[in-house]
């Protein structure tokens, strides 16, 4: 099927609340504008060099979220565009951010990542040093950005209980925050394999790449 043929497919099931991100990284141009002829805006990538080189060579509205693992010398390459940094997980990082947005002129939307799964080599903040960050006197200065939501990745695994179990634990962190924090409306979990049971599971952003582009090279 074409690119076109699998964003009307998924659309076609997902929830109105549902927000897709098409995740977009090592994607020549040529997909990604096919991808936006079909209707599609909201694109993730991985690689800041990427999302640089991209967000200058297609049209001003598409909306870019940033979401690898980024490194605080990097954010002022994606600061002056940038909608939505999924993957913060650091005090540090969001400092930088924070900085970074305030000589663009912007608030910059980000969101806090949670590890989730069994695999240490995920990145992600435990639910310590995430009440840690919220609460401390430090994030109440920062005035350049706002948390918008949480973001988590589950185990690579085929065990569906494990990941529901995974996406459950998030969900429950997500909604006791909430009660708290006003501005947390996005719930970002779930991909390619796992988003049907991310979105059972009260996922409101799911970040698709294979699905609609094809597999990797």
């Amino acid at each position: 099927m074409s690119i076109q043929q699998n964003l009307i497919q998924i659309k076609s099931k997902l929830p109105a609340h549902v927000t897709l991100v098409a995740v977009s990284k090592t994607k020549p141009v040529a997909d990604l504008l096919e991808a936006y002829t079909a209707g599609q805006r909201i694109f993730g990538e991985n690689y800041v060099q990427e999302l640089v080189e991209k967000q200058q060579a297609l049209p001003h509205d598409f909306e870019w979220h940033f979401i690898g693992h980024l490194q605080s010398r990097k954010v002022k390459l994606i600061a002056p565009f940038v909608s939505l940094i999924h993957g913060v997980d650091s005090a540090k990082l969001l400092q930088e951010i924070n900085k970074e947005a305030a000589k663009n002129n912007r608030v910059i939307d980000c969101l806090l990542q949670i590890h989730i799964a069994v695999e240490e080599s995920k990145f992600g903040l435990d639910e310590v040093e995430l009440t840690e960050i919220l609460t401390s006197d430090d994030f109440k200065n920062l005035k350049n950005i706002r948390i918008v939501g949480l973001m988590g990745m589950a185990s690579f695994t085929d065990n569906q209980n494990q990941i529901g179990k995974e996406f459950n634990y998030l969900k429950t962190l997500f909604d006791k925050l909430k009660i708290t924090n006003s501005e947390l409306q996005t719930l970002s979990m779930g991909m390619s394999n796992d988003y049907h049971l991310a979105i059972s599971c009260g996922s409101t952003m799911i970040r698709i790449g294979s699905s609609i582009f094809g597999t990797r090279n």
